[in-house]
C-alpha cells in the first residue's frame, strides 16, 4: 500500500467510523491495523511480496472490532 493509499484508507476510516487514525511508517510490505491496542489486520508474510489487505478487508476488520464489547463502546449490547 503506497503512502497515498494509506492516507486514503485512513481518511475513509475516520469518515466512516469517526475514529482517530495515526499512520506510522513501516518497512516495505508491512501493514498492520491496530484498534484499541489490538491488531485486527496484518499483511503477514505475503506483505513482502506486495500482497496487502484491501481497503474492504481493513474496513470490515475495524468495524468488527468496534462492534465488539471489548472496544469499550457503551452502545454495544
Amino acid at each position: 500500500m503506497s503512502a497515498i493509499q494509506a492516507a486514503r484508507a485512513a481518511a475513509a476510516l475516520e469518515r466512516e467510523f469517526g475514529v482517530e487514525v495515526t499512520l506510522v511508517d513501516g518497512r516495505y510490505g508491512e501493514l498492520s491495523v491496530v484498534v484499541d491496542d489490538e491488531e485486527v489486520v496484518a499483511a503477514g508474510p505475503l506483505g513482502f511480496l506486495g500482497v496487502l489487505p484491501t481497503l474492504a478487508r481493513i474496513r470490515s476488520a475495524v468495524a468488527k472490532r468496534l462492534r465488539s464489547p471489548a472496544s469499550g463502546d457503551p452502545h454495544t449490547p
